[in-house]
């Protein structure tokens, strides 16, 4: 294996949670008669660029899929999110509409409707159907392509260069990401601004983030890396924000080197240094990471086996790809976790890939009243606990598990 990102062939092992299928591949109830493809799932480090990075196994067509079943709309804390972020950006530079706006990995339309809103041009680049699908219902233009340097010269060519283009929680999820970045400098104008969303490493190992890992995250990202990937196709960083999303993530904003006209703002060598300081570009840094996850994973199946015992039924919220790294490094079925909740209706009535818990609506919290509810997607766990504050009037108690097993 070699990086995908400098192609050094100086890897070492980061972690490894044995194997796992697609952490978005939901089964139908025909799905579990056949058989389910389970790919390893093992993450490495490179030592020249200090890019973390999956041993590929799987390609992007089959992990993003035309029934992706991720839709941005169904977290309200996230649309706050993007409607804040659209009114920064549309502040900061100036956006008009005489400017035109780009989302690549648009998904459902949760942003660019925002910017739709404002009057602002745009149109978003999604590769898969259904979330594209939903977004065209907004009225939203979507190219339903998978993004790279190709498609962005043929975007280009038509004169539909961005002032903005957006990128949130996407650049970890392409497996040629020198092929994707390039996409970007082919696609702005020659003043455009783009901005990078994405979890931050540090927070991944600091907070024992491990269930953010599945075949879906090709790579896992810090400044130092991410600044050399864009250094490398003719992007300069000139400021980048630290966001308390998905656990902790960054938002960079980028400019092409040679015609960027905005100052880098000293938040840049901050983060660096702090990055620095922590020891991502050390070995040690890495060291006793995958001994801190099975503790975690021990802890579930001790708290699932007493609750087993202690005969109190244990459901989950929130069908995120996060439960199903957890659930099934774990190897956790329903006997532990009788089902799980989820409030988007594409993943109610499936069931979850590798350990087979039925996901269903809310209402069946109601009928069955279970004694424990655990919230997998922890870092949504104050709103998901204020939605779920009614569970409490027949005792339910609610319980996050990374990074440790606590209730809330």
């Amino acid at each position: 294996m070699t990086c995908r990102s400098c192609n050094s062939q100086s890897l070492f092992p980061f972690l490894d949670l044995g194997s796992a299928p697609p952490s978005n591949a939901y089964l139908s109830e025909n799905d579990l008669r056949a058989p389910e493809l389970w790919f390893p799932l093992r993450v490495k480090v490179c030592a020249s660029c200090w890019l973390v990075q999956t041993d590929d196994y799987a390609g992007r067509e089959a992990l993003f899929s035309d029934d992706y079943a991720y839709f941005s709309s169904y977290s309200e804390s996230w649309l706050r999110h993007a409607e804040e972020y659209v009114a920064k950006v549309a502040q900061r530079f100036h956006l008009n509409d005489a400017s035109l706006v780009v989302e690549v990995a648009a998904n459902d339309g949760y942003l660019l409707k925002y910017v739709k809103e404002r009057g602002i041009p745009c149109y978003g680049i999604e590769p898969t159907a259904s979330t594209a699908a939903v977004a065209r219902e907004q009225g939203i233009d979507i190219v339903e392509q998978f993004f790279g340097i190709a498609l962005a010269r043929e975007l280009a060519d038509a004169d539909r260069q961005a002032d903005l283009l957006v990128a949130n929680n996407v650049l970890a999820h392409v497996p040629d990401i020198n092929d994707f970045v390039s996409g970007f400098a082919a696609l702005l104008k020659p003043a455009g601004v783009v901005t990078f969303e994405f979890p931050h490493l540090l927070n991944l190992i600091q907070e024992k983030q491990f269930d953010t890992v599945y075949h879906e995250h090709y790579s896992y990202l810090s400044l130092l890396a991410v600044q050399g990937i864009l250094e490398r196709h003719g992007l300069a960083v000139f400021d980048v924000e630290t966001l308390p999303t998905h656990g902790g993530s960054l938002r960079v904003y980028a400019q092409l080197a040679t015609t960027g006209v905005h100052r880098c703002e000293p938040s840049v060598d901050r983060l660096l240094a702090r990055e620095k300081a922590a020891g991502v570009d050390t070995r040690a840094f890495y060291d006793g990471f995958q001994s801190e996850c099975e503790g975690i994973k021990n802890g579930l199946l001790a708290f699932l086996l007493e609750s087993h015992r202690e005969g109190l039924t244990v459901a989950g919220y929130g069908a995120a790809a996060k439960a199903n790294t957890l659930l099934n490094f774990a190897g956790v079925r329903p006997d532990l976790v009788s089902f799980i909740v989820d409030r988007s209706p594409w993943k109610q009535g499936k069931f979850m890939p590798g350990s087979h818990i039925p996901v269903v609506g809310e209402g069946t919290l109601e009928t069955m009243r279970p004694d424990r509810i655990i919230v997998f997607p922890w870092n949504l766990a104050d709103e998901i606990a204020r939605q779920l504050e009614y569970t409490r009037s027949w005792g339910a108690e609610l319980y996050r598990l990374v990074p440790d097993c606590r209730r809330l």
